[in-house]
């Protein structure tokens, strides 16, 4: 689960906004510009612009000041800090492209270069950075950036009078969506059979088949008639779900919807599912919504994400928390 500081996308001309650029950095955005600036200037020193992970936050620890604040460490996880902070912070600095990381070496990027070039400003750069990350996160769930995001100024972030439960709810929504953006880019990156065997994986899980795994398969390459896996929701087969899935980048149209309607009218089907890692574009979702004779259900790159995440399917639980309350009950005399 990864979390990344929130700040303005773009320019704001509210009163409030104004107000809230024109404070100064909290302590932890501060910090996050720090340790990302000797970051970029650990690896442009670097042979060939690459360092494994452990010599890159040697190279922070180094050159960035750390006082107490920086070098506490958590109770619940073991972490330091600052540790913690890059951790997450680096998601954003990655999905900006001014590094790269496979397989625990990081690597310069020319964009990242480019902001060594030029003078290192910690609130121009926090704002780049988040607008960005968001760029790419609309890209991977189809959904619109966020320009009216808090800028970086409150360490906590948090409304005074919202509940306990309603914060964690709020925050773990967000947690959620930066890992629906993650997933999604993830599995564009996987082949194609990848993501067949995937999808009939989630139908599984969610149910679909009863308890019986050999109830799905992925058909693969075999020429099947345009069906890439088969759901078998009874042991004799009798009623079957066809599956269609598409690894693609950009938007599905009306055509595949309709060679998808054609490869179910050759099975003599009556359910299909066509899953997307990108989206359905409007003449698409009406192709399919007046299919008569079946029932085709769309799922886009957002939504795939989202059972995903729902079924713990690609997704491990990193920490459990408990919020309790008072009981009333306990205190009351007999």
């Amino acid at each position: 689960m990864h979390v990344l500081f929130v700040c303005s996308a773009t320019p704001q001309t509210s009163s409030s906004a104004q107000t809230a650029m024109s404070k100064p950095l909290s302590r932890s955005h501060q910090l996050i510009a720090a340790m990302h600036q000797a970051a970029l200037k650990a690896l442009v020193a670097a042979p060939g612009g690459q360092l494994k992970q452990g010599e890159l936050l040697a190279a922070i620890e180094s050159n960035v000041p750390l006082d107490d604040w920086a070098r506490e460490v958590y109770e619940t996880t073991g972490n330091t800090r600052w540790r913690s902070i890059f951790a997450f912070s680096s998601v954003g600095m990655s999905k900006a492209g001014y590094v790269s990381k496979q397989r625990g070496t990081w690597t310069l990027t020319a964009e990242g270069r480019a902001v060594l070039a030029r003078p290192f400003e910690p609130r121009v750069y926090l704002a780049e950075v988040n607008r960005r990350y968001e760029a790419w996160k609309a890209q991977q769930i189809a959904a619109a950036p966020q320009p009216d995001a808090k800028a970086p100024n409150d360490d906590t972030e948090e409304t005074l009078d919202e509940a306990p439960d309603e914060r964690i709810a709020r925050t773990l929504k967000s947690a959620h969506q930066d890992l629906a953006a993650e997933l999604v880019d993830t599995i564009k990156s996987c082949d194609p059979e990848f993501f067949e065997k995937l999808v009939v994986q989630l139908l599984l899980k969610m149910g679909y088949g009863g308890s019986r795994q050999e109830a799905g398969r992925a058909v693969g390459r075999s020429g099947d008639g345009g069906i890439d896996g088969i759901i078998n929701e009874d042991r004799l087969g009798l009623d079957a779900i066809y599956l269609q899935a598409k690894r693609w980048q950009g938007p599905v149209g009306e055509g595949p919807i309709r060679d998808f309607k054609g490869a179910l009218d050759a099975k003599g089907a009556h359910k299909g599912v066509f899953i997307t890692t990108s989206h359905f574009t409007p003449s698409a979702i009406e192709a399919a919504r007046t299919s008569r004779s079946y029932r085709i259900v769309l799922i886009d790159g957002a939504r795939l994400a989202e059972l995903m995440i729902e079924h713990d399917l690609g997704v491990s639980v990193a920490a459990t928390y408990q919020l309790k309350r008072l009981d009333s009950d306990f205190f009351l005399e007999d």
